[in-house]
C-alpha cells in the first residue's frame, strides 16, 4: 500500500500580504476614509499623507510643494483642489494691517473636524469652599443655692398673629412674537424671458464655484438668481463680464454668498444701451460720359446723349 506525503507547500490565496512591524516613532496615523477614499484620485491621497507627516508651520505652497515632487504644479494644484473640495483641506486669504495679503492653511486629518487650537477648553469645577470651624460653647454659669430662685410670672397669651395674604401672582406677560427671519434681497427681473438665456443664467450661476470656491451656491439661490443675471445679459453684458462683476473684491469671510450676489445683481445692473447708428455704405458716383452731341462731359451709367440734348431730340451727333 502506498504512504501518504504530506510535505507539500501550502496554498496561499491570490492578492496582497501585509508584513507589519510595530513603529515606536516618526510615524503618522491616516484614516482609511483618506487612504482608500473612492473619490480622490492617488496623487490628491498621497499629497494629503504627505502634508498631514509635516510638522506645523510647514509651507505647503505650489511651489514649495513643486520643489518638492517630481508631478508638476498643474497636477499638484489639481490635487489641492481636490483635497480642498472633500474637505481634507482649506484655504482662506487674509489681508495683514500693512496691506499685505496671506494665505491661511489648514490640514484636516477627518472632514469636519476642529483644529485643537479652536477647541474649547473645559472649564475645570469650582473651587469648593472649606467648611468653617465651629463656634466656642461658651460655658453655663453656675447657680447660687442659698437663696431660692424666684418664680418668674407666667407670661400672658399672645394674640395670634395671622399671616398677611399674599398677592395673587400676576398673569404672565404674552411673549412677543418673533421677529420674522429678513426677506431675501430682491434681484432684477428681464423684460422678456428667453429658454436659452435663463439655462445660460443659471449655468453662470451654478460655475461661479470654480471661480472662487466662497461663492458656492445651492440650487435654490441659483434659480432665485437667475433672473438677475438674465437682465445684465438682455442689457448686451457679457458672460465674461458678469463673472467679473460678481466675484471682484469678495471679502475674507462671505457670510452669505446668495445675498452677495443679490446685492450685486441689483446696485450694479448696467444701463439699457441705444441703438447702434450705422453708417449708409458708400455709393460710388457714376462715371462720366461725353456727350457726343454737344461734347459735354456728364455722369451717367450708361453713354449716351447728355440731358439738355435728350430733351431737344438730338442723339448723335449733326
Amino acid at each position: 500500500m502506498a504512504s501518504e506525503h504530506f510535505n507539500a507547500r501550502p496554498v496561499f490565496p491570490s492578492g496582497v500580504r501585509h508584513a507589519h512591524v510595530k513603529h515606536t516613532s516618526h510615524f503618522t496615523v491616516i484614516g482609511n476614509h483618506l487612504a482608500q477614499h473612492r473619490e480622490l484620485s492617488l496623487t490628491a491621497i498621497g499629497l494629503a499623507v504627505y502634508i498631514q507627516s509635516v510638522p506645523g508651520g510647514t509651507r505647503i505652497g505650489i511651489k514649495e510643494l513643486d520643489a518638492r515632487f517630481p508631478e508638476g504644479e498643474i497636477r499638484i494644484a489639481s490635487a489641492l483642489r481636490e483635497l480642498e473640495h472633500h474637505g481634507y483641506l482649506s484655504r482662506t486669504t487674509e489681508h495683514l494691517p500693512g496691506g499685505r495679503l496671506i494665505t491661511r492653511t489648514v490640514s484636516y486629518n477627518r472632514p469636519g473636524a476642529v483644529p485643537e487650537q479652536e477647541q474649547p477648553r473645559p472649564t475645570p469645577p469650582p473651587t469648593p469652599t472649606p467648611p468653617l470651624p465651629p463656634l466656642p460653647t461658651p460655658p453655663r454659669p453656675r447657680r447660687r443655692r442659698t437663696e431660692p430662685a424666684a418664680v418668674a410670672p407666667a407670661p400672658e397669651p399672645e394674640a395670634e398673629v395671622r399671616p398677611e395674604p399674599e398677592p395673587e401672582p400676576e398673569p404672565p406677560a404674552e411673549a412677543a412674537p418673533a421677529a420674522p427671519a429678513p426677506a431675501p434681497a430682491p434681484v432684477p427681473a428681464p423684460s422678456d424671458v428667453s429658454p436659452a438665456r435663463r439655462r445660460a443664467a443659471t449655468e453662470l450661476l451654478a460655475r461661479l464655484r470654480r471661480v472662487d470656491h466662497r461663492l458656492l451656491l445651492g440650487e435654490r439661490d441659483i434659480h432665485r438668481l437667475a433672473p438677475g443675471v438674465e437682465s445684465w445679459l438682455e442689457r448686451g453684458a457679457s458672460a465674461d463680464a458678469v463673472v467679473c462683476a460678481l466675484t471682484a473684491n469678495l471679502p475674507a469671510q462671505p457670510r452669505n454668498p446668495a445675498g452677495l450676489i443679490a446685492h450685486r445683481l441689483s446696485a450694479q445692473l448696467p444701463p439699457l444701451l441705444g441703438p447702434v447708428h450705422r453708417a449708409h455704405d458708400y455709393v460710388p458716383p457714376d462715371p462720366f460720359q461725353t456727350c457726343p452731341a454737344c461734347d459735354r462731359a456728364f455722369r451717367s451709367p450708361a453713354p449716351g446723349t447728355c440731358g439738355d440734348c435728350a430733351e431737344i431730340g438730338i442723339t448723335h451727333a449733326a
